[in-house]
């Protein structure tokens, strides 16, 4: 790899599974020897002039999924899965305002999907109270798969009543149920991604 004339090279951070980008940081071979070896995002702070692995203070730290360069040798895009909010700001990308500063939507909008497996995921590992998809978890794949028939009926009545904004309701619950579902199971949202993109290339 190449790094610039002050020992350092610049890394994109994507989030592994949507696809979002997040970040720009820099790294020095320390930075980027220790980011391999702790599986944690680790960058070379150009202001403090020190390592600093993201998220040390505030916990939003970044899990390494892959390491790649690109066709020069010259950059780095780095595939992670975020604790939390990366930007400093409280916004999960960095890269949130237009160039005359208005906010942007994040794209693309099925990234909602990934967020809100993201979590469930979280409600799955903490079992907070008095949380709904708690009680859905707790109640295991009898409780989960009754709500899934339940919403699928609904679905399919709306779609009989000719109603595009209750259609659009009751798949949203049968989305978030699916997703609860495969929680529970123990399957990635991306094995269903995987499973199209077979379908779509067959």
């Amino acid at each position: 790899m190449k790094f610039d004339d002050n020992g350092l090279i610049p890394a994109i951070v994507q989030h592994a599974r949507s696809g979002e980008v997040l970040m720009l940081g820099y790294m020095n071979e320390d930075a980027l020897r220790q980011t391999t070896e702790s599986g944690l995002v680790t960058f070379w702070s150009r202001s403090r002039g020190r390592l600093w692995q993201k998220g040390e203070t505030s916990g939003n730290v970044l899990r390494l999924v892959e390491l790649r360069q690109d066709c020069d040798g010259d950059a780095l895009l780095v595939l992670a899965e975020p604790a939390g909010p990366t930007c400093h700001t409280g916004e999960p990308s960095c890269f949130h305002r237009a160039l005359d500063g208005s906010p942007v939507e994040r794209a693309p909008a099925s990234q909602i999907l990934t967020e809100l497996a993201d979590v469930i995921a979280r409600r799955a590992a903490e079992r907070p109270a008095g949380s709904y998809t708690t009680k859905l978890l707790d109640g295991g794949v009898d409780r989960i798969g009754k709500k899934i028939g339940e919403e699928a009926a609904e679905v399919i009545i709306a779609a009989k009543n000719g109603a595009p904004s209750e259609l659009a309701w009751e798949l949203s619950d049968l989305l978030y149920h699916s997703l609860v579902l495969l929680e529970q199971q123990g399957v990635p949202l991306e094995a269903i991604w995987r499973e199209l993109r077979r379908r779509h290339g067959a």
